[in-house]
């Protein structure tokens, strides 16, 4: 007995279960287990047994279940006269049998579904989202239904928020009250009768109180406080917060809030106020539209686009109410979208905090199953600095201490390389502290400087991590600073993934034979020729990749800081597709013997496969490597097998690895 119910409709108990029981039970029917599916939940009940399911899983997740559910409910099991074992689980969510933490497969790139999400995509505005979908496949990866996910640098929440509409445990910790703010609002549970309600009373109080004439604005600036005095960063175009505005939008953003604050019920107030916040995003001087396209979402305040606050050419005097009201329709829609995985009943599996990732001892120690992270880059983004006129409007507190544990380089405080470094490092330090053995950590960073990745990579390993590979992996936005400066500034990220083990195999720099300049413009020409032309971010992706495998990070990290002049010097560039190509007539520039070569991608693709725990074979060899040399000599299968023969030994009858004998010709400390 199967029934379908709507997404909103509970399938794990009440009545709804009780209805279906009623169905399998009737004399004609009988039926020894009955199903319900409500499009995002599978749960499966012996009918002896209704209490709890004996098998719940989330849909997306039903190939993984498939095996388990072939057991209960296949013809084969009912057949006449089979004897028939059925396994029992206390759980109501049932883990995959066959879920190895400490052989998880690394993920491809994943296409991004950003705009799908109602609860992450124009709710409100936040610096560099992580796409839910990406996050949500790493989750599902990485971890089991039940298992705890944290986010240490938590942002606008989309790892926690994730982690639980994929029942998992979450934990976000943010530095930035209003990231907390942001996600404790959205998730908070409401009635959505209640809210609609509550929204129609500040509707209706706002219009007929709302400030117009300069008479009424002044009355109303005196009556109702905003922020006032509190300083701007240097790097703003006025200096104080009330600047940002016209008399007449601070004296209808503070009426509007001081209407919300009546409200008593703490979670129709707070998702009141995420409402607020996401419009002051556009009631101010500084949200720039698109030209031509005013519409709502066709522009964002300059501290997204230029990471400042700088005032707009032509200021936008946007009507307070009707961009409230479309607050309204966004926030309501995402929270419907949540509410039958965040709710009354699970609302006590997420933890928000506001702190910093570099003190977790809140957290017990390998307490942890998943960490998904995406911490600063650098001096890109000061969000302190950045989040000034939410907070204050908010009344949101940030300390002297808070920005003194701001991982960021520069910003108001002018935080030297140095801090930003150690701050990493000891954020990575409680990561490994607070995470469960054979457990993974992804780590996503777009910092194009290889002395950051080298600084991960090596405080990771220092605390017992396993480096087991990286993938570029687009985040579906490409910045105003990035159309800006195409060459310097990256669109794309790596994640790089670690496990925690017991006994961690450090990364071990291979002895290429090549100097520094060489093995640079060796990677460059082996993916431009790969792929016929690549990007920037194909070309850095590359590099940090080899360089984390074959650890030349230090080299690039000294010499290579920034690509732009060899790649200006040595390549084609074409404008429109933003691709680097090898020059005509020409072959590869930097007349590496072929040998060389062939060692180079072979030693990375062995060692990759080495961590991936795959098999090396032979034909899977010849495909990878000879498409990267093909601008250069293309050589015999012959030569590929005999440099293969000197580094690697056959591992049953067609599969490779890298030999554990005699690996002091090949592996020094330092690569010279």
């Amino acid at each position: 007995m199967l029934d379908a119910k709507a997404p909103s409709q509970n399938i794990r108990n009440g009545d709804n279960v009780e209805q279906v029981y009623s169905y399998a039970t009737h004399p004609e029917i009988r039926s020894n287990y009955f199903a319900l599916c409500n499009g995002l939940e599978f749960s499966l009940f012996r009918t002896l047994e209704t209490n709890t399911p004996i098998l719940l899983f989330s849909i997306d997740e039903i190939e993984s279940y498939w095996e388990t559910l072939n057991s209960y409910l296949s013809p084969l099991s009912f057949q006449a006269g089979k004897s028939f074992t059925y396994e029992t689980t206390k759980s109501p969510i049932k883990l995959t049998a066959n879920f190895d933490y400490s052989s998880r497969p690394l993920l491809k790139e994943i296409a991004v579904k950003k705009q799908q999400a109602k609860r992450h995509f124009g709710v409100h505005g936040y610096f560099t989202k992580q796409s839910w979908n990406v996050v949500a496949e790493y989750i599902k990866n990485y971890s089991q239904p039940g298992d705890l996910v944290l986010d240490p640098f938590g942002g606008s929440g989309v790892t926690a928020i994730e982690a639980l509409m994929n029942n998992r445990k979450a934990i976000s910790i943010d530095i930035n009250p209003m990231a907390v703010f942001l996600v404790q609002s959205l998730i908070a549970p409401i009635n959505q009768n209640d809210f609609t309600e509550a929204f129609e009373r500040v509707k209706t109080e706002y219009q007929n109180q709302e400030p117009v004439s300069e008479k009424d604005i002044d009355k109303a600036l005196e009556k109702y406080p905003y922020p006032q005095g509190i300083v701007l960063p240097k790097s703003s175009d006025v200096d104080t917060i009330e600047e940002l505005f016209t008399k007449k939008q601070l004296a209808q953003l503070a009426l509007l809030k001081s209407i919300i604050q009546k409200e008593t019920n703490i979670n129709i107030r707070s998702s009141l106020m995420l409402m607020f916040s996401g419009l002051l995003t556009k009631a101010n001087l500084t949200y720039h539209t698109t030209p031509n396209k005013p519409r709502e979402g066709q522009g964002d305040s300059s501290a997204f686009r230029y990471y400042r606050y700088r005032i707009a050419h032509s200021p936008v005097d946007i009507d307070i109410f009707t961009y409230f009201n479309l607050r309204f329709k966004k926030v309501s829609s995402a929270k419907k979208e949540i509410e039958y995985y965040i709710n009354q009943n699970t609302i006590s599996n997420i933890e928000i905090f506001k702190g910093t990732a570099t003190d977790l001892s809140f957290i017990p120690q390998e307490s942890v199953d998943y960490i998904y992270t995406d911490p600063p880059y650098g001096k890109k983004i000061p969000y302190l600095d950045l989040s000034i006129m939410w907070n204050a409007w908010l009344d949101l507190e940030v300390t002297e201490s808070d920005y003194e544990q701001e991982a960021i380089e520069g910003g108001e405080n002018q935080k030297t390389k140095k801090q930003y470094n150690e701050l990493i490092s000891q954020s990575i330090r409680e990561m490994y502290r607070v995470l469960k053995y054979d457990r993974w950590l992804s780590f996503v960073f777009a910092h194009k400087d290889p002395e950051f990745w080298e600084l991960i990579i090596n405080t990771a390993e220092s605390c017992g991590f396993e480096y087991i590979g990286a993938t570029p992996q687009k985040n579906g936005q490409t910045s105003f600073k990035k159309r800006q400066n195409p060459f310097t500034v990256l669109s794309g990220q790596l994640i790089i993934n670690f496990r925690k083990v017991h006994s961690p195999r450090a990364i071990m720099k291979a002895n290429l034979g090549m100097d520094t300049a060489d093995i640079v413009i060796q990677t460059i020409e082996g993916v431009i020729a790969r792929d016929n032309g690549a990007n920037l971010e194909q070309i850095n992706d590359e590099l940090i990749i080899k360089g984390l495998e074959l650890g030349f990070l230090d080299l690039l990290k000294r010499e290579y800081s920034d690509l732009t002049p060899i790649l200006m010097e040595n390549f084609n560039y074409n404008e429109d597709t933003e691709l680097f190509t090898l020059k005509k007539n020409s072959k590869f520039k930097s007349h590496i013997d072929v040998r060389l070569r062939i060692k180079y991608y072979l030693i990375s693709y062995l060692r990759r496969m080495e961590r991936e725990k795959k098999n090396a074979h032979f034909d899977e060899i010849i495909l990878n490597t000879l498409p990267l040399l093909k601008n250069g000599t293309t050589p015999e299968n012959q030569t590929i097998l005999n440099i293969l023969e000197d580094i690697a030994e056959r591992n049953g009858d067609d599969s490779w690895i890298l030999k554990k004998e005699g690996q002091l010709e090949l592996f020094k400390t330092e690569l010279f």
